[in-house]
């Protein structure tokens, strides 16, 4: 079966599955602080519970033109994440983040 990701569109987060396995993701952000001019954004991280993130980490975000983009290896079956700019302002999705699993 082939992972093709999700999106919550009215939040601009977009994941794609870039391998049938879906070990390997892109998600790109769109949103509120994309929207608020930010001019880095990092990708905040963890895997496993949602509610006792595992393997922590914050990634640097690309700039695109659709918003920002990273690429990274689902190191567990499921990913919680949320996204920050470089001056300390949040898109939390209201306190639920948001959590992509393979199914």
């Amino acid at each position: 079966m082939y992972h093709h990701g999700w999106s919550d569109y009215q939040h601009g987060v977009h994941v794609k599955s870039l391998t049938p396995d879906g070990s390997d993701i892109s998600i790109n952000y769109g949103g509120l602080l994309n929207n608020s001019g930010a001019s880095q954004v990092f990708l905040h991280t963890g895997f496993g519970n949602p509610m006792q993130w595992n393997i922590v980490e914050d990634y640097r975000m690309q700039h695109t033109p659709e918003g920002w983009k990273k690429t990274l290896n689902m190191e567990d079956g499921q990913l919680t994440f949320c996204f920050r700019d470089s001056a300390g302002n949040w898109d939390n999705n209201n306190g639920f983040n948001w959590t992509y699993k393979i199914v």
